[in-house]
C-alpha cells in the first residue's frame, strides 16, 4: 500500500495526531488510489472531496480507537 503513510496513533506518536497530518495522510491515499498527484481540473472537485471524506473518516477512526497501554486521552 502507501509506504508514505505514516500511522497516526500511539504509540507511535506521543501525542494526538493534528489536522494537518490526517489531510496529508488522506492525501496520500487519494494519490494512490486515483493514480494521480495532482488531478487535472475537472477532476478537482472530486478529488478534493475524497481528501476531506477521508481526512474526517480518519479523525473518527483515531477518536474511538481505544489502545491498550495507551495513557488515556482527555
Amino acid at each position: 500500500m502507501c509506504r508514505s503513510i505514516k500511522t497516526l496513533r500511539p504509540p507511535a506518536i506521543p501525542e494526538k495526531a493534528s489536522e494537518e497530518e490526517m489531510r496529508a495522510a488522506a492525501l496520500q491515499y487519494v494519490r494512490k488510489v486515483s493514480g494521480f498527484t495532482a488531478p487535472a481540473a475537472h477532476n478537482r472537485e472530486v478529488f478534493d472531496d475524497a481528501v476531506e471524506a477521508i481526512a474526517e473518516a480518519t479523525r473518527v477512526l483515531l477518536e474511538g480507537l481505544e489502545v491498550r497501554g495507551a495513557p488515556a486521552r482527555t
